[in-house]
């Protein structure tokens, strides 16, 4: 009985240490893949931001250029307004749908990259 006893310890062992083994692997794993999404995304997000801000000061420019042609100045701003609503609604009805998908696979393939 002790002769089983002596086989199952070392056995045990080796079974736990694989267990610990197994869940610092998926730790590391999981701060790979959380660093390498936030080293993409982190890049991406101030070239988004220096566009957004370029895009303001865009329609700004064309809002005031439409209200000077137009000799009102909220009509270059209503008018500039209604495009991107115009747009806006164009692109979540023809466009949301695969934009949705692509940005899904895009974190998909990110993850399992």
């Amino acid at each position: 009985m002790k002769e089983k006893e002596n086989i199952l310890e070392p056995l045990w062992e080796k079974v736990e240490d694989f267990g610990k083994t197994n869940i610092e692997l998926v730790k590391l794993k999981a701060v790979d893949k959380t660093s390498d999404i936030v080293s993409t995304l982190l890049p991406h997000s101030v070239v988004v931001i220096f566009i957004l801000i370029f895009v303001l000061f865009l329609n700004l420019g064309i809002a005031f250029w439409l209200g000077e042609i137009w000799g009102s100045v909220y009509l270059g701003f209503f008018t500039v307004a209604a495009f991107y609503l115009v747009s806006g609604i164009i692109i979540h009805f023809l466009v949301h749908d695969k934009l949705k998908e692509r940005i899904r696979n895009a974190v998909i393939k990110q993850l399992l990259k």
